[in-house]
């Protein structure tokens, strides 16, 4: 562990996260567990933050500021994939190189609908990476066509 530890606040981050606004309720009901778990373990609750969208979008606006954030020592979550569906375990590797450290509640899996919006999610994102590079290529040799064309002129 790092010795940063003994500099940061003694305060948790609640972090809750759903696929989709259809979720919605869901999102409130899994914020307040884990306020009641934190509040039973006599844990100093510094913020809750709650967030709708995919947990293989690495663009999450709240968890981006909340990865930022240097006021707290410990970052509760419900479940490992309701931080992220990928990569886990580099992002506890951090936190414990400044300090910090992730409660995971419960180790048990997510729902199989959850699952299946994160599958989706990656289709739709590969698809428009997909798309976008196609784009992007297409432009270049315009750029490419339009500077051979000026050198002939």
């Amino acid at each position: 562990m790092s010795k940063n530890r003994d500099k940061l606040p003694d305060k948790v981050c609640i972090y809750a996260r759903v696929s989709s606004s259809e979720n919605k309720d869901n999102l409130k009901r899994q914020s307040e567990r884990l306020k009641s778990y934190s509040i039973a373990k006599g844990y100093q609750i510094y913020k809750i933050v709650e967030e709708i969208g995919s947990g293989v979008n690495d663009q999450r606006k709240q968890l981006n500021k909340l990865l930022k954030d240097k006021n707290y020592r410990l970052l509760i979550i419900e479940h490992k994939d309701r931080l992220t569906r990928f990569g886990f375990n580099y992002i506890k590797v951090l936190f414990n190189e400044i300090g910090k450290d992730i409660e995971i509640v419960n180790e048990s899996s997510d729902s199989k609908e959850d699952l299946m919006q994160d599958l989706i999610s990656i289709i739709t994102n590969f698809c428009a990476r997909l798309y976008g590079l196609r784009k992007s290529k297409r432009k270049t040799e315009k750029i490419i066509k339009e500077l051979k064309n000026e050198k002939k002129s």
